[in-house]
């Protein structure tokens, strides 16, 4: 069994011994194989068997099989002076031609159907990703979705304004943040930044903020992407500066950066409502910054009160063409006292993307959607395993990226370094253990990185592939190192 598997799983505690160790089994089998069936990826019929079984107990559930990978998790965020949680949602369709899968509810429309997976995801300000501490998984109503389709957009909203918050999907933002001020609470020597795109600009996570906790504990910092144009308190002299943006862009420009902007491309039509497709580039943007009161908003039942936050305005100078600038209208509670502290606050949020690629590793890696079950529950838990797994292909390549000198036996095994370097390099191993970085692109060359100097560092598709492979060859390694030096290459290399 993987050694990471065994560290990772430590405190699982599922209340029955032998559910315990076929998790470890699995999630050791799985991992071998992510991108293939479970049937495949299990030896045989009998532990094909085994693993349903695993995830049609009731005690199986996404909060078991998530409890030991984020005790793990704490342990890491520990060892960090600061750590940024990123909150974000993504679509798994799970429709079938045939069959519907019991409790997937409908996507953009009837015709998919499937879940919202919506994750907390822990990353260091270098984007190592040290694992996920919060999962909720869930699927819309299928009489609810189309009743509000017959209501119209304005219908929508109307009903929308009329309902607390706890009872809207959007829900789901409150809870992220209040999940990072328990794990603030847990960790109280790191600090905790929560980080939400766009869809988490929501009033009542700055209200709350602001407030605290009732046990008194400090909250987590956090960084919202704007995207409504609130109304300013009336402690604003300005009459023509009412309103968030204006007020914001009204003040000086502080600096000029170059920054590094990634491809987006959305997939889904949920995605392609609040996301623009845009080209990788580096660009330069203007920086603005600004401290605003936000005026309550009426909510029904509910008194909330102004909040005072921290806003940075970051606009894109000249756009390709034929493409729309970028504009970060971002909210947060960190400092914004000088220009370093304002350049902070967008490297944090710059980082956000690691959570983008996680879900690119989950679906596209580990073809989460391509999984059979006949139910959500047992769905779900197999998700959340797989969840883990993803979270170790990209902690593997950014820590290759960001700690490229370091010695690759702190994560990989001997199995696993020595027969890859052998079937790349043709050549016996060396005794001593190679740094990360080189272990980490001949990985990749496994899965179709050339390794060429303008090729740049490996990315997601060529690791996920490369580590499938490296546990085949490691398998091989096990079974063949006994034999003669001379002979065990042509063993392995077949």
């Amino acid at each position: 069994m993987q050694a990471w598997v065994m560290e990772e799983l430590a405190s699982s505690d599922i209340g029955d011994e032998r559910l315990d160790r076929r998790y470890h089994v699995l999630l050791d089998t799985l991992s071998r194989k992510p991108s293939v069936s479970i049937p495949t990826a299990c030896n045989g019929w009998t532990e094909t068997q085994a693993a349903y079984r695993f995830f049609a107990s009731d005690r199986v559930d996404e909060e078991s099989i998530l409890y030991p990978h984020r005790t793990a998790t704490l342990k890491r965020i520990e060892q960090q002076d600061v750590v940024l949680l990123i909150q974000d949602t993504t679509e798994i369709d799970v429709t079938r031609p045939e069959q519907q899968m019991e409790g997937a509810g409908p996507l953009s429309d009837q015709s998919h159907l499937g879940f919202y997976d919506h994750a907390m995801l822990a990353v260091t300000p270098d984007r190592i990703p040290l694992g996920v501490v919060h999962v909720d998984i869930w699927a819309r109503d299928s009489e609810e979705f189309e009743e509000n389709k017959k209501l119209g957009e304005r219908g929508k909203q109307t009903k929308r304004k009329s309902r607390h918050i706890e009872d809207k999907e959007s829900f789901r933002w409150l809870q992220g943040y209040r999940e990072a001020c328990a794990v603030a609470a847990e960790v109280p020597q790191t600090r905790i930044v929560c980080i939400s795109d766009s869809e988490g600009d929501i009033y009542e996570c700055f209200a709350e903020a602001v407030a605290g906790g009732d046990d008194g504990t400090p909250p987590a910092d956090w960084i919202v992407r704007a995207c409504q144009n609130r109304s300013l308190s009336s402690i604003n002299d300005n009459p023509n500066l009412q309103r968030l943006w204006t007020a914001v862009a009204a003040s000086r420009v502080v600096q000029t950066l170059e920054v590094d902007v990634s491809k987006n491309q959305p997939q889904s039509k949920d995605d392609r409502k609040r996301k623009q497709p845009r080209s990788a580039r580096t660009t330069t943007v203007t920086v603005q910054a600004s401290r605003v009161t936000l005026r309550a908003p009426a909510r029904r039942g509910v008194q909330l009160p102004d909040v005072e936050v921290n806003a940075i305005l970051v606009r894109e100078v000249a756009p390709p063409q034929g493409e729309e600038p970028i504009e970060w209208l971002l909210l947060t509670s960190l400092p914004i006292d000088s220009s370093a502290d304002i350049c902070l606050v967008i490297q944090y949020y710059c980082c956000r993307w690691q959570i983008e690629i996680y879900f690119r590793v989950l679906k596209s890696g580990c073809k989460v959607e391509e999984r059979q079950f006949e139910s959500a529950e047992r769905y779900k838990a197999c998700l959340t395993c797989y969840m883990i797994i993803a979270w170790r292909v990209l902690y593997v390549m950014m820590l290759g990226r960001t700690c490229p000198d370091m010695p690759c036996d702190v994560v990989l095994t001997e199995d696993e370094w020595k027969s890859v370097y052998m079937i790349v390099e043709k050549v016996e191993p060396p005794k001593k253990a190679p740094s990360l970085g080189t272990m980490v692109l001949k990985i990749a060359m496994l899965g179709g990185h050339l390794g060429r100097k303008h090729d740049g560092p490996p990315g997601p598709k060529t690791m996920w592939i490369g580590m499938q492979r490296m546990m085949d060859y490691a398998e091989a390694w096990r079974t063949f190192r006994t034999t003669p030096p001379g002979n065990r290459a042509r063993g392995i290399c077949v």
